[in-house]
């Protein structure tokens, strides 16, 4: 038994409270065996029992019990090497003492429990793999495994592992460990020997010009002798392939290409190799920007070819034409070009993901936008709550207006067994936005249908809009497909009410028996003002079936193979039933004060003919607007991209007058000069630290502060941490699978500059020999062994364990018990009598005499 204290500087107080005591015994002349020395005893000691108190006093009682922790790396680097470590853990087992508690775990870049810390009789299970097996971070795994154990017992840590830290710094935790009652013991795992070859470098200029032969270099590194095929891509287009002799250990590989394209360039190279052990490290990506004038997309449709082409400047900027069916799917698809306009395009052409793709391209990358109307954009191309309504400085829904139409609308929903999944989820998302297109009291219907009806909400006014459309959400789905009974329900609900424009909208991914008469069915409707829209969902919709139900009811067919186009035809047929988008009365603007805009309107205003009716944001810059006060020409920054808003046409139809005016060419180009983005002219270098981090450097050393934005190729927001390093300069650490990432970067001087990074596989697919080096190193810091022998883990611990008992409580109360004792004695007087009693019985206690004064006094009182 030991008896220790943990705060000793309390001690200190002895010196003055020692100086007091022997000041207070002289000053009072006590004598021993007197009331006062034993008052003065009491206090003394009940000041000492606090003083200790405040030190925070402990027994150590001996304890012998060890904790043993089994830390097991399951990271890519040795997956294979998972069982080996299982038999020598299960090895190490058989020397295990009854002292000794045990526990195994296992890492990468997370850590998992597997079996807790137990003094119970175990066996070593069959352990599965780790999720997130990408990374090694043996600091992390070291700490918790740490952190897990009692904080005063003896605990040895082993660690099996390869020694290949792709994250973290053990070597900056060891100091924690050092001299502690933890140490950490070693064992080396070894990757299985199994051939493979990776691709370790791949470099392409990071700038070019157009038409440059550029160097693309590859690096292949191999442990056998073999041979294989190289292949590189660029923009997902193969350039080369050709055969290539590997040797063990590094291979060099140069090739020369010229590039015609502009923009962003994405190269990838690919080894196919036979029998090759990993195929993670086969594919690596390299990204060129190309120096070059401004290229602007121009976004049509084959029903509505764009003019806006043969009307830019061919010699200040590079037009690209697509129609809007053809557009990418990813973003480096989109930030080769400085501007996109879209030109009457409807938005089920489009589709959801494609929108969420521009937006990040405007949004984080500085790429302009433009919608131009017509009859199949805005409102009536289906972009309510669209991603693409988000980023333009005007919203589709008019607010504000006149009376509209009355109307009624019914939607018959699919809910077979087969629209399961994504298709039920978007199509219930689709209807409930169409909902939000309404106005109160406007009639509406919901059905749902399998082989049977399901009438979710009656045919009737709308009452509260949001009970509606959660309603719509709960929709489940089960059952066979029977289509046309929910459709004859529809048209037997409107035939008889007196609204102005009834419709039907009918979405299915099936096919289904029809009855022999609905053919008249339809006719009869039409005779009441009824009609229908299809929508076949998916490619195993009868979509002849459903064409001809469109074409007979008078109203449209949408063919929806791609799922997230149905949110745009849904908001498009709704807000086609009110043509009140339209304001066709001939006008002239009113301009703005833009400057950019006012100059090219010096000599007047042509009249216009028509334009879609919206509504401008809060902080939207009303560059034109009509004489009803709404927006003609619109515009505003969004993130770091600025859009426009054309609410008219480019064809003449509705433009009227401004497509035959001279300056109407002028008109476009203006345009596209406020799309542009404004970049610095030295772009920010952006270099690969390690793993997911990365530095980001100004090297004009003009900007104090950073701001990133970072996405990947399919529009998503890549989360990062940043950490600023010096003005100008941020390190970035992301969480990004292998592939290009795309940073956008913009200083507090208003400049932006966009690059593409490509994201390298994990280290832990690069084959190397495991650091022993620093498993020894980890072993010696700590006090640990670097082993080899199973049965040396549980040998004797040199740190002795104890069981602390705080005693401060107790001197405490012993305080608190001879202070309660001082006030008694104090109080009643008990030593009085005691002491009183003793001086009686002692011989030795001198006779006290009176002087003659006294004596008279006592004398002269007893006379009387």
């Amino acid at each position: 038994m030991d008896i220790r204290i943990e705060e000793p500087l309390w001690l200190l107080l002895l010196i003055p409270i020692a100086l007091y005591f022997v000041y207070a015994w002289k000053s009072s002349n006590m004598r021993i065996a007197s009331k006062g020395t034993i008052l003065y005893a009491l206090r003394s000691l009940v000041i000492l029992c606090i003083v200790f108190a405040l030190t925070v006093p402990y027994m150590l009682l001996p304890d012998d019990e060890e904790q043993i922790i089994f830390v097991v790396d399951r990271s890519v680097s040795v997956a294979e090497a998972g069982q080996s470590a299982e038999e020598w853990i299960a090895e190490s087992l058989k020397a295990r003492n009854a002292n000794q508690s045990v526990g195994i775990y296992s890492f990468a870049g997370s850590f998992r429990t597997d079996i807790r810390l137990t003094d119970a009789e175990l066996e070593v299970p069959k352990l599965e793999p780790m999720e997130s097996n990408g990374t090694t971070n043996i600091a992390n795994a070291l700490d918790l495994s740490a952190a897990v154990a009692k904080s005063d017992l003896a605990t040895r840590i082993v660690l099996l592992s390869d020694g290949l830290e792709t994250e973290g710094s053990v070597e900056e935790l060891l100091p924690k460990y050092e001299n502690s009652h933890v140490q950490v013991d070693t064992v080396v795992l070894r990757r299985t020997n199994v051939a493979d070859a990776s691709i370790s470098l791949f470099e392409t200029p990071r700038t070019a010009f157009e038409g440059e032969r550029q160097l693309l270099r590859v690096e292949v590194e191999s442990s056998t002798r073999t041979v294989g095929q190289l292949l590189i891509y660029l923009n997902d287009e193969e350039i080369i392939r050709e055969q290539v002799a590997l040797d063990e250990g590094a291979n060099q590989f140069a090739f020369h290409h010229k590039t015609s394209g502009t923009g962003l360039l994405k190269y990838e190279a690919k080894l196919i190799v036979p029998d090759d052990g990993l195929l993670e490290n086969n594919r690596m990506l390299s990204v060129t920007m190309l120096e070059q004038s401004p290229r602007v997309l121009v976004v049509e449709t084959e029903r509505s070819p764009s003019v806006i082409p043969s009307l830019l400047d061919r010699h200040a900027m590079e037009v690209d034409v697509m129609d809007a069916e053809n557009l990418p799917e990813s973003l480096s698809g989109y930030l080769g070009y400085s501007a996109i306009i879209f030109d009457n395009v409807p938005g089920h052409l489009v589709g959801e993901h494609k929108m969420t793709v521009i937006e990040q391209a405007v949004k984080s990358f500085g790429t302009g936008f433009m919608m131009v109307g017509g009859d199949e954009s805005y409102g009536l191309g289906g972009y309510f709550k669209s991603p693409i309504e988000r980023l333009l400085p005007v919203e589709m829904e008019v607010k504000g207006k006149e009376q509209l139409p009355s109307l009624g609308l019914v939607i018959s929903l699919d809910r077979s067994g087969s629209m399961s999944g994504s298709k039920i989820v978007i199509a219930r998302e689709a209807a409930a936005r169409a909902v939000e297109l309404l106005r109160n009291d406007d009639t509406f219907g919901f059905t749902a249908f399998d082989h049977e009806i399901w009438e979710v909400i009656p045919v009737g006014p709308l009452r509260d809009k949001q009970d509606a459309m959660d309603q719509i959400l709960s929709i489940p789905v089960g059952g066979g497909t029977d289509i046309f009974p929910s459709v004859a329900k529809g048209y037997e609900d409107l035939a008889d009410l007196k609204l102005q424009r009834k419709h039907i909208i009918l979405l299915t991914d099936g096919q289904s028996s029809m009855p022999p008469d609905y053919e008249d069915i339809i006719a009869e409707g039409k005779t009441a003002n009824v009609t229908l829209s299809t929508v076949a969902i998916g490619t195993d919709a009868d979509s002849a079936l459903l064409e001809e139900l469109a074409d007979i009811g008078g109203g449209r067919f949408y063919n929806a193979v791609d799922e997230s186009t149905i949110p745009a035809i849904l908001t498009r047929e709704t807000s086609m039933l009110t043509r009140t988008y339209i304001e066709d009365d001939p006008f002239y603007v009113s301009l703005g004060n833009v400057p950019e805009w006012t100059s090219i309107f010096q000599e007047g205003v042509p009249q216009m003919n028509a334009y879609v009716a919206t509504t401008p944001k809060g902080t939207a810059t009303i560059v034109a607007e009509s004489p009803k006060e709404d927006p003609v020409i619109a515009e505003w920054m969004y993130g770091l991209g600025r859009t426009i808003a054309f609410t008219s046409d480019s064809t003449g139809k509705w433009s009227g007058d401004l497509a035959r005016w001279e300056g109407y060419s002028g008109f476009w180009n203006t345009a596209v000069s406020r799309l542009l983005p404004s970049y610095e002219d030295v772009p920010y270098l952006i270099t690969h630290d390690r793993g997911g981090t990365y530095t980001i450097t100004d090297s004009s050393r003009k900007s104090a502060f950073l701001e990133i934005a970072i996405v990947d190729e399919q529009g998503k927001e890549v989360p990062y941490q940043s950490e600023p390093l010096a003005p100008g300069k941020v390190r970035v650490t992301l969480e990004a699978d292998p592939g290009l990432v795309f940073f956008g970067i913009s200083d507090d001087k208003g400049g932006l500059f966009e690059a593409g990074v490509s994201v390298p596989y994990s280290a832990e697919y690069k084959p190397s020999e495991p650091n022993v080096a620093l498993l020894e190193k980890i072993a010696e810091r700590t006090g640990g062994k670097h082993l080899e022998d199973p049965a040396e883990v549980f040998r004797p611990h040199p740190f002795k364990s104890g069981d602390r008992k705080p005693i401060a409580d107790w001197l405490i109360l012993t305080a608190m018990i001879l202070f309660f004792i001082d006030i008694t004695l104090r109080r009643f007087g008990m030593f009085s009598s005691l002491l009183n009693r003793k001086e009686i019985s002692v011989e030795e206690v001198p006779e006290v005499k009176a002087d003659d004064h006294v004596a008279e006094l006592l004398k002269a009182k007893k006379k009387r």
